[in-house]
């Protein structure tokens, strides 16, 4: 990526205008960061909107209801309205909140979230960087999440919002352990954590059979025990216990209004996006797909559509896992976590090594065709 900005400002920019030689470099990199971030952020403030009109759309349906119908083609501009509203609304800040953490929590949240969105692969060459630890970076980042739900549930001077923010660290940081065993899993298998590498570890002739989801059995479960993990890291039901309207009036974010209280929204929204592309990247090939040559222009632009495509299929899922299951208690939350996904997470990376250690890394698919055709 650094190679390919000193290429645009020596050739496009300093050839044409040599005045512009004069500009120190980091003051280019500012302001290619600044436009990268700038379309990204429009990007996931899209994706974030329209997930929450498809969501209401959904639930509407499996509750033999209509959902947001008025505003626009079957209310899909409802979005824009309620986030037009929500930034008019007077921001009320309760007397007996601690003031500078109650405010900063929501964009840490935001910062959280939005930061991951930095390293994933969209297609062969569209992405904003590509780092060689890019799975790590996501985990890392999106762990600031926890602290922004933290800092807002204590800040606020609610009980209600005290034990929401409790639930969600002990919720979150307990389930990045089986999250992060099966992520590690998947960087054993394709022997890099970069996310553009991992997609790229999973081309071959096998076509959609080369995808980590069929390397082997162990990759198989692995991706339901990711999954799970990455339901209850982003508070979605039946993991929605940080904000039980039935237990916490509306837990962490109950002292919140106007656009701070839209914040923690945008950022489940946002989140439900990320975790589609995540598992895709990991399991299901990323951008790869048929006709997708990243060596043509249209082969890009077909990626990029796959990617996409990838990533909307699991929010239709999460959304559809919302509006079918109850919401679990909180000892089973726990003991789903320690009890069953860490083994099972053990169990996968440990397999996956065995099967590397014997069979090398011939995925499943691979080494049935080889045995059917006598090695």
């Amino acid at each position: 990526m650094k190679q390919t900005i000193d290429i645009v400002i020596n050739q496009y920019l300093i050839a044409k205008w040599p005045v512009l030689s004069k500009v120190p470099m980091w003051a280019y990199y500012l302001l290619w960061m600044l436009i990268i971030g700038a379309i990204i952020l429009g990007v996931a403030s899209l994706i974030a909107g329209i997930a929450s009109w498809v969501e209401r759309r959904v639930a509407g349906r499996m509750q033999s209801r209509i959902g947001p119908n008025r505003v626009g083609p079957i209310g899909f501009f409802q979005w824009i309205a309620d986030g037009l509203k929500c930034l008019f609304k007077e921001d009320v800040t309760p007397t007996n909140v601690d003031w500078p953490l109650f405010r900063f929590a929501p964009y840490l949240v935001f910062i959280g979230m939005f930061g991951a969105w930095a390293v994933l692969p969209y297609s062969a060459r569209i992405y904003a960087a590509d780092l060689n630890v890019g799975i790590l970076y996501i985990m890392a980042i999106t762990s600031l999440v926890v602290i922004g739900i933290l800092m807002g549930g204590w800040a606020s001077g609610n009980k209600w919002s005290l034990f929401g923010a409790i639930r969600s660290s002990a919720q979150i940081v307990s389930y990045e352990v089986p999250a992060g065993l099966a992520v590690t899993t998947m960087i054993l298998v394709s022997g890099t954590m970069s996310m553009q590498g991992m997609v790229k570890a999973q081309t071959g002739p096998l076509g959609i059979f080369g995808w980590n989801i069929f390397n082997n059995p162990f990759t198989c479960i692995a991706f339901f025990v990711y999954f799970i993990a990455a339901i209850a890291e982003g508070n979605r039901t039946p993991f929605d216990l940080p904000e039980a309207e039935s237990e916490l009036v509306a837990g962490y974010n109950t002292e919140y209004s106007g656009m701070r209280f839209v914040f923690f929204f945008f950022a489940e929204w946002a989140n439900m996006f990320l975790i589609g592309a995540v598992s895709a990247t990991l399991f299901f090939g990323g951008w790869q797909g048929p006709f997708a040559n990243p060596d043509t222009w249209w082969g890009v632009t077909i990626g990029g559509a796959y990617f996409f495509g990838k990533a909307c299929f699991f929010i239709f899922v999460l959304i559809w896992i919302r509006w079918t299951l109850p919401r679990l208690r909180v000892d089973q939350l726990m003991a789903m976590c320690w009890k069953y996904l860490v083994p099972i997470g053990f169990v996968c990376l440990i397999g996956s090594l065995l099967w590397m250690s014997i069979f090398g890394n011939r995925i499943f698919f691979g080494l049935i065709s080889a045995v059917a055709t006598g090695m």
